[in-house]
C-alpha cells in the first residue's frame, strides 16, 4: 500500500505596509481545475534600487489557532542570495519558489518583484518527499524589510492531506 500526501493552497494575503515604498499589484490563487492551482504575486517597487533587504519567514501549523512550527528565521537576503548554501533552512524555503520568481539574483533589486504561477503540485514534492511534513493546515508568513523597515507581509496558507 502506498501512502500519498497532497499539498493544496487554501488562501493568500499580501499587505504593503508602506505604500510610498511598494504596492501589491496582484496577489491571488488561481484554480485552473480540481487538481491544478497556483499562486501569483507582483510587488511594485517605487524606490529602486533596493540594496538592503532582510526577510523573516515563519512557519505555523493550525492547532487551535496557528502555532509556531519548526522554523522562524530572519536573514539578510542580499548576503543569502550571494551564497544560498550558507543557510540550509533558508535554502529549503527559497527553493520552494525561486524557479517561479525573478528574485534569483543578489542585490540591488531595481525592478518589480514577481512570483508567477507557482503550482501547488510543485510544492507537493518538496513538502512530502524532500522533507516530509505531517498532515495539517499550514501558514508561511513572511515579512519583507528594506533598510530595516518592515515594508510588506505575505501570508500563504495551505493544507497537506
Amino acid at each position: 500500500m502506498e501512502v500519498c500526501s497532497k499539498f493544496e493552497f487554501t488562501n493568500i494575503q499580501c499587505t504593503s505596509l508602506d505604500k510610498e515604498f511598494d504596492d501589491i499589484e496582484y496577489c491571488y490563487i488561481k484554480s485552473v481545475n480540481r487538481s491544478y492551482k497556483y499562486i501569483s504575486i507582483k510587488v511594485k517597487l517605487f524606490k529602486t534600487p533596493v540594496t538592503k533587504v532582510k526577510v523573516n519567514a515563519a512557519l505555523y501549523q493550525r492547532l487551535n489557532g496557528y502555532k509556531p512550527f519548526l522554523y522562524n528565521i530572519t536573514l539578510d537576503a542580499c548576503k543569502f542570495l550571494r551564497n544560498t548554501d550558507r543557510n540550509p533552512v533558508a535554502k529549503y524555503i527559497y527553493e520552494l519558489f525561486n524557479g517561479h520568481s525573478n528574485m534569483n539574483h543578489t542585490c540591488p533589486f531595481d525592478h518589480d518583484i514577481i512570483l508567477e504561477k507557482l503550482p501547488s503540485n510543485f510544492l507537493n514534492t518538496r513538502l512530502t518527499d524532500v522533507l516530509p511534513f505531517p498532515e495539517a493546515d499550514y501558514l508561511l508568513e513572511t515579512h519583507w524589510y528594506a533598510y530595516n523597515v518592515n515594508r510588506a507581509v505575505i501570508k500563504v496558507y495551505g493544507t497537506l492531506s
